[in-house]
């Protein structure tokens, strides 16, 4: 344990990823708010706006494994920089793309995604150096909770500033954001601790005693060696599984609750804040439990299954129950529940990549979340498809289906050891 006092260097890194990390989920929801006046005012359909809201992952998955293998050759910093200011730039720009028609707009929002595309990779790659094991489920949390407290952010105030300054703002504001991190990030980030100027001998020594391994930056990645692993594989296969449902929800909520319960444009953001403030104390709280049972002396194995699988059986139960719903009331309180156990799997599958491969933590990441981009943009677009000719119930059902084959394939072979 570190017994050192004061603010560690370690817990700065965790603070500006959470950050980075609020701000790409910002940028990436206003969208799903700003639809509904920009599908009015272009008149799209349900597949046009599913297109559109897909258009987004387009570019997301094209930089993920690249995001990883950049970041673990060159490091986060330079990466996750790259990336926060590529896609800050790029949401400025979409208003203008707009008004140049679909096709320029598809292409400017897939130029955001392969900024963000980037991010979890670098930040993997860098709190797989930076954080001891015994802090990693909570310090992972709290970073991916700034996804969930940047959709809270972004769908709190975007329907406010839709009313006062019209749907262009969201992009303007939202995107400025970034560039002042960036220059935080210039000044303040280092890629590992062994390279960091202002960190104490005495939280290097820890961080390096308590991590796997130094984790040098890679010049070649075992690619074959990677791939044979069947521990990688149940991540790969379970992060798509994850991710159908998860960004069916980030994209469509607002959507769904307009056309489903009658919802006008504030209305449906302020609900649709609840569910991710839900999913960031449950994060956090997840985060919490698995780092206690571990010190406890669970094995890092059944704490990750676990948590994985309340991760995946939570949403498949209450996403199976809003069809039945009649109220407002009712429909919130299962997509918070959803969400909320939907985020244990930060202590789950998303703590898993460090565990097996520290040394290769932002390639196996990238490895990983393309698998789950993939779902996105499948799962985006065929919900638009879906609707144009069933009903939402068909949704959820097949968001179901994932989740159940993911805890299946996640519990036989799975593991939180050291495989590379």
């Amino acid at each position: 344990m570190d017994t050192t006092l004061g603010w560690k260097r370690r817990y700065t890194i965790v603070a500006m990823c959470f950050v980075a990390f609020m701000l790409c989920n910002m940028d990436r929801v206003n969208m799903s708010i700003a639809i509904l006046p920009m599908a009015e005012s272009f008149s799209w359909s349900s597949a046009t706006i599913g297109l559109v809201q897909s258009s987004f992952f387009w570019g997301y998955l094209l930089t993920q494994v690249l995001g990883g293998v950049w970041a673990d050759r060159y490091g986060g910093k330079v990466v996750l920089g790259f990336g926060v200011i590529w896609w800050s730039l790029a949401t400025v720009m979409t208003p203008m793309a707009a008004a140049l028609g679909l096709p320029a707009l598809l292409v400017a929002r897939a130029c955001m995604g392969i900024g963000e595309g980037v991010a979890m990779p670098a930040m993997n790659s860098m709190l797989s150096k930076w954080v001891p094991i015994g802090e990693r489920s909570r310090s992972l949390a709290l970073v991916y909770s700034g996804m969930y407290t940047g959709s809270v952010v972004g769908l709190g105030f975007s329907p406010q500033l839709i009313n006062m300054l019209g749907w262009q703002s969201v992009f303007y504001i939202f995107g400025s954001m970034g560039v002042v991190w960036f220059v935080w990030w210039l000044k303040k980030s280092s890629s590992n601790p062994f390279d960091d100027p202002e960190i104490s001998e005495e939280e290097e020594a820890f961080i390096t005693q308590n991590t796997a391994a130094r984790c040098d930056l890679q010049k070649s990645i075992p690619w074959k060696l990677i791939l044979s692993k069947k521990p990688v594989w149940a991540l790969i296969t379970s992060h798509f599984c994850h991710n159908w449902g998860t960004f069916i929800l980030l994209t469509w909520m607002p959507t769904y609750y307009n056309q489903v319960l009658g919802l006008d444009l504030k209305s449906s953001g302020f609900f649709s804040v609840l569910p991710w403030i839900t999913m960031a104390i449950s994060a956090n709280v997840g985060g919490w439990i698995a780092d206690t049972l571990i010190a406890k002396g669970w094995s890092v194995t059944s704490v990750r299954k676990l948590m994985q699988s309340i991760g995946f059986l939570g949403p498949a139960f209450f996403l199976s129950q809003l069809g039945n719903v009649t109220t407002v009331t009712e429909a919130v309180i299962l997509m918070m529940l959803s969400q909320g156990s939907d985020a244990f799997s930060q202590s789950g599958l998303y703590s898993n990549h460090a565990d097996i491969a520290p040394e290769y933590a932002g390639v196996l990441l990238g490895l990983s979340n393309t698998a789950g981009v993939l779902a996105g943009v499948v799962g985006t677009w065929a919900t638009g498809l879906i609707l144009d000719g069933g009903t939402w119930s068909d949704v959820w059902g097949v968001a179901v289906i994932f989740y159940l084959i993911g805890t299946l394939i996640w519990n036989l072979f799975a593991t939180g050891e050291r495989v590379i």
